[in-house]
């Protein structure tokens, strides 16, 4: 029996990104085949890579690989995705292998894999669509030529209401909003470290008055070769906040060479365990991306960290940091107009300069409730709703809950 007193599930899981290079959808999958897994359900996961990219090692016994990516410009991005006969072959094998329940394929309609085990699949099908560009090419082809495929998919799902407008707006479907999870003692108090206190304050650390030591310090996560990522918005407000606070430590981590300036301290691989130790002695971090941000689970790691919070006004952050639906001086981090360095520069002056523990600590009870534990279980609804019979009145009640 699961966690939820219903029968376990069988579960395949398909990602259309490779998990060599660390994403957000590819974390989603392995966190929520975790998630499954650990509650009783059995959970595999198919994509591009191998099981020794896998951010979670514990999870290479349920991996397939579906072969090599290529990389392919992508929703502003590079992605990297697999398609052509060879890997229609492998996912056919791995469907017919599975004897899945249900499968769960996330951006079904990007070409890679996810697309393929959509036409193949004879299963029922739940879909997760990661994307808020209003734009979408895949999204605008799938609207039309791909329609008899899309309408396999018995239940769809979107992380933001943003995402939700794109699948609306370009396939003609609604699908119910059920954010990205994420393991929240990782970030709360991240090994090597001592952690955040209790009340999750910003406080100093045994080693100085600021968390990370003798001196204040920003920290930025993000692709730095990718332009909506907003490093570029960051360098330039770097000058004002050097200005007024000449001993920052600038950290810029994530994958990518492109060349930085002197004075900022520059990591290039950053493992899930070194994320979040960057978090957790961080005075300020800045996520100052510029488009194309369908939820922001980086924001919510942030906040289960303790960090102090500086974010640009994309819709889904801002949905994500007004935890009190928009109350004036109820945001959980300050959030200035995407691509505007000098807002930028004022707003991180401002939270070195002014510390509130109190949005600190509201900021960590408000990233709890997305931890896979309340997560998870709103997805194994959506299987359930699919897989089993019920009422009339059963399925409304599923429905409710999950919207």
């Amino acid at each position: 029996m699961s966690a939820d007193g219903g029968r376990p599930l069988r579960v395949g899981l398909v990602c259309p990104y490779s998990f060599e290079r660390p994403g957000g959808v590819q974390n989603h999958v392995l966190g929520l085949a975790a998630h499954l897994r650990d509650a009783g359900h059995d959970p595999h996961v198919l994509g591009p890579g191998t099981a020794e990219d896998l951010a979670d090692p514990d999870l290479a016994d349920r991996f397939t690989s579906a072969g090599s990516a290529v990389p392919v410009r992508y929703n502003g991005s590079v992605a990297r995705v697999n398609f052509g006969p060879l890997s229609a072959a492998r996912v056919r094998r791995w469907l017919g292998a599975g004897a899945f329940d249900v499968l769960h394929l996330h951006e079904p309609v990007t070409p890679s894999v996810s697309l393929l085990a959509l036409r193949a699949a004879s299963t029922p099908v739940v879909a997760t669509f990661h994307t808020a560009t209003p734009r979408s090419r895949s999204l605008q082809l799938a609207g039309g030529a791909l329609r008899t495929t899309i309408a396999k998919i018995g239940a769809g799902v979107a992380v933001s209401e943003s995402a939700r407008r794109v699948v609306v707006r370009h396939l003609g479907r609604d699908a119910a909003v059920i954010p990205n999870g994420f393991r929240f003692d990782d970030f709360a108090t991240p090994a090597g470290t001592a952690g955040p206190s209790p009340a999750g304050t910003a406080g100093p650390s045994p080693a100085g008055p600021w968390r990370g030591g003798a001196r204040p310090r920003l920290v930025f996560l993000g692709r730095v070769e990718e332009p909506r990522k907003g490093l570029d918005v960051l360098l330039a407000a770097l000058p004002a906040v050097l200005a007024a606070h000449p001993d920052l430590e600038v950290v810029v981590a994530g994958h990518g060479h492109r060349p930085l300036p002197a004075h900022v301290r520059r990591e290039s691989e950053v493992s899930d365990r070194r994320k979040a130790e960057l978090l957790a002695t961080a005075d300020v971090f800045v996520a100052p991306h510029t488009a194309r941000e369908s939820f922001g689970i980086v924001l919510l790691e942030a906040l289960a960290s303790g960090a102090p919070l500086v974010a640009s006004d994309l819709p889904a952050f801002t949905a994500l940091l007004q935890a009190d639906r928009g109350r004036a001086g109820q945001e959980l981090g300050t959030i200035f107009p995407a691509g505007d360095h000098r807002a930028l520069a004022a707003a991180v002056t401002d939270v070195l300069d002014r510390p509130d523990a109190r949005r600190v600590a509201r900021g960590r009870e408000h990233a709890r409730g997305f931890d896979w534990a309340g997560i998870g279980p709103q997805l194994v609804e959506v299987y359930r709703g699919l897989t089993e019979p019920q009422t009339d009145e059963a399925a409304r009640l599923r429905v409710r809950r999950v919207s």
